[in-house]
């Protein structure tokens, strides 16, 4: 009986919260711990996606995502048939056609972004710290403090994988303090960067400008008084697209072209890579995520670096913001610029936030 009134309460309350209407795979923002309603337009039928603890379907109380119309069918109670969403019925296959899509409009300051930070882009920006251990030269503490922001978007008002056109702005530093000497400042680059971004379903699509430089400690310098410093620049146009095979996957791939460099800097660039992070990892338990990313760069004869990751993670209920927690593996060239011909080879423990 309890089970019984917890799954009635639970399917009501999602039901009764859904708009009369839904966008494909858009989905519709609910209490915590209740499942986002999904109306998916490609597969045909409206399915609950995402854990609930609060909600017990009858004959399937560990059931964590409905796909299955069948399955729909049977569990959901026929009580609830009045108040899903005009054209849905309990199980049924629904026509694509019955789903328009969310009329698009201009947003001043957007919540959400179209086209993410690379989990294993060291130079991506967000707010990160890792402590390292290179295999030559000891302990260092490296960090990122930044961020990726929406000013303005022509599109949906989604937080969660929106789709559109929105204008971007970010930044960061990324400083690296030398542990065995005094927590040292070795080095410090920093960035800052406009994309224009894209999506529509499953692909994202990015065209930025953006202007990073680097930049030597001081106290690296009085340490290395025979260390001549250089002036490494570049102002460079970046086209990058990425692509979900599905919610839990994305693959991208970007070029870059430096109209403008200095200190070494030569004009092209090109980064790859795949994240794995699974979308609905909102409960305390969070889950895993594995990230590959390699970046390659003419001014070391198109070599560079490969970087891979692994850990924990947790995101936002009601957003896409994520907190990572695991171990990085670098080998290649120093992705601190002023030593760009350097090789480094580390593993590290690190934490990073994306908001």
């Amino acid at each position: 009986m309890h089970q019984r009134f917890v799954h009635i309460v639970a399917v009501h309350l999602a039901l009764a919260l859904a708009p009369a209407g839904g966008a494909r795979g858009q989905v519709f923002e609910l209490p915590q711990r209740l499942p986002p309603v999904v109306a998916d337009s490609s597969s045909g039928f409206a399915t609950f996606a995402g854990a609930a603890e609060a909600l017990v379907l009858d004959g399937a109380p560990s059931v964590e995502t409905l796909h299955d119309p069948a399955t729909l069918a049977a569990t959901i109670d026929p009580q609830c048939a009045g108040q899903y969403p005009a054209g849905w019925t309990p199980g049924a296959i629904v026509p694509p056609a019955s789903f328009s899509p969310q009329e698009w409009s201009v947003h001043w300051l957007p919540d959400g972004l179209i086209y993410r930070s690379y989990l294993a882009g060291v130079k991506e920006p967000r707010f990160g710290a890792v402590f390292l251990h290179e295999q030559n030269r000891g302990w260092f503490f490296e960090s990122t403090l930044g961020g990726r922001v929406g000013l303005v978007r022509y599109g949906d008002t989604r937080t969660v994988r929106p789709e559109g056109w929105q204008l971007d702005l970010e930044g960061a530093a990324n400083p690296r303090l030398d542990l065995g000497s005094n927590w040292d400042l070795e080095s410090a680059d920093f960035r800052i960067g406009l994309p224009l971004t894209y999506g529509w379903g499953p692909l994202q699509f990015k065209l930025a400008l953006y202007h990073t430089s680097s930049h030597a400690g001081d106290e690296f310098l009085l340490a290395n008084p025979s260390f001549v410093r250089i002036n490494y620049s570049r102002d460079a146009i970046v086209l990058g697209a990425s692509a979900y095979p599905t919610e839990d996957w994305r693959v991208y791939g970007e070029g870059g072209f430096a109209f403008s460099s200095d200190g070494g800097s030569e004009p092209l660039e090109f980064q790859f890579g795949v994240d794995y992070s699974p979308m609905w990892s909102t409960r305390w338990g969070g889950a895993p995520f594995l990230a590959v990313n390699g970046h390659l760069r003419e001014e070391v004869d198109f070599g560079g670096q490969v970087v891979a990751q692994a850990g924990w993670q947790w995101r936002g209920s009601f957003n896409e913001h994520l907190f990572r927690v695991g171990v990085q593996y670098f080998n290649g060239k120093s992705s601190q610029f002023e030593f760009f011909r350097r090789t480094d080879q580390y593993v590290g423990i690190g934490v990073w936030y994306d908001y």
